[in-house]
């Protein structure tokens, strides 16, 4: 499954696009899990202390912003999705 990064992020990742082996169903919340796994230094970017997405990340699926989402963070992947995660971007 390919994940792509933006901005900061991928200076955790160290590439834009992120390919991780990960089964079709699997909740975008075990995704990001799997994530932390092979990037340990996402976890404090990406989520609070609660396990919730900082208000700030924008975790998309296929162009739609997670929280948006039926289920949310339980809403279900498949290899096919576009994944797309934005760290906060502020601008002047």
């Amino acid at each position: 499954m390919n994940i792509n990064f933006y901005a900061t992020l991928r200076l955790i990742t160290g590439k834009k696009t992120v390919e991780l082996d990960l089964p079709d169903g699997i909740t975008v919340r075990e995704m990001l899990e799997k994530a932390f796994e092979a990037y340990p230094p996402l976890r404090k970017e990406l989520m609070t202390a609660e396990n919730d997405l900082h208000g700030h990340v924008h975790v998309f699926v296929n162009g739609r912003d997670v929280p948006y989402l039926a289920d949310v963070l339980e809403t279900r992947i498949s290899a096919g999705d576009k994944l797309d995660i934005f760290p906060a971007v502020g601008g002047g």
